[in-house]
């Protein structure tokens, strides 16, 4: 267990290290900010303000805000795995793997050590971006949380930063050079967004559009922390009138559906652990093989 540990401790010295890979680790998060900041946000507060007259505009900004923090920690857990997999592509293409070959290391605890490495470089990433996210609804907006609702958001986002750099594991263990690593970290940044609905409200969206996004894996794994994080607002902003309350939850994607199937919090955490398991085995595999 001690040589995993220093596995991991090398690891994460070598992402923290490089700050530029940092940065663009949360570029998606970043990019999402600067959007609503500069651009989306005064226009989703004036055409909510248009539904909800009676409302001030302050209660408006506080709900889409938490709406755009809850997409942005969100993002967060999911890109920041793929972005610490930059080691294990930077050893793979500078032939590092042959060192490791000659040392007495097992390759089975070379595996753990990459994959552990991502997955803490994830929580450590989401946890601060959670934070600030927290500092700055409270200080700008006046909006808080209770312990239990931080609990929850944060148990959902560890979760979703275990299944990701998961699937971030598997997907980076098949990229042979640091160019591909590059197209695929651009890739994902730019389309992430998207897929998560978090750059254009869901239901904003063609029928057939929102049927995909929604039976997603990253639009499922945003669903709680979207409905926790939007919960007070929303209710203040609507006075907790149910029928405005159900359908700003499906326009703005804190609950989705497959046709007629709701799409579960039970069901967030099964497909979320499922992905862990699973795509945890096959990346070991595939890295197995890279280092065999």
């Amino acid at each position: 267990m001690s040589v995993v540990g220093t596995l991991m401790s090398r690891n994460l010295r070598l992402f923290f290290r490089d700050r530029l890979g940092v940065f663009f680790s949360l570029l998606s998060a970043l990019i999402l900010f600067l959007l609503y900041t500069l651009f989306l946000g005064s226009s989703q507060i004036d055409n909510l303000q248009e539904s909800f007259p009676g409302v001030s505009r302050g209660e408006v900004k506080s709900f889409v805000d938490t709406w755009m923090f809850a997409g942005i920690v969100g993002i967060t857990s999911i890109t920041t795995g793929l972005g610490a997999m930059n080691v294990f592509v930077e050893d793979s293409s500078s032939g590092r793997f042959r060192d490791f070959l000659v040392s007495p290391i097992r390759r089975e605890t070379l595996i753990v050590g990459y994959l552990l490495s991502a997955a803490v470089v994830a929580l450590i990433m989401t946890t601060v971006v959670l934070i600030i996210s927290l500092a700055y609804l409270f200080f700008v907006d006046g909006v808080s949380f209770d312990a239990g609702q931080i609990a929850t958001v944060y148990g959902f986002l560890a979760l979703s930063c275990l299944a990701f750099a998961a699937l971030s594991a598997f997907v980076v263990s098949m990229v042979r050079s640091a160019g591909a690593y590059s197209a695929l970290s651009t890739i994902v940044g730019t389309i992430l967004g998207f897929l998560a609905g978090a750059y254009i409200p869901v239901g904003a969206l063609p029928e057939g559009v929102r049927t995909v996004i929604s039976a997603l894996p990253f639009m499922q794994a945003f669903l709680p922390v979207r409905q926790e994080m939007t919960a007070d607002s929303l209710q203040a902003m609507t006075g907790g009138e149910p029928e405005a309350v159900s359908d700003l939850e499906s326009l703005f994607g804190i609950t989705a559906a497959v046709g007629d199937w709701a799409v579960s919090n039970t069901y967030v955490v099964f497909i979320l652990a499922a992905m862990t398991v699973v795509f945890t085995l096959l990346a070991a595999v595939q890295i197995r093989r890279r280092i065999s």
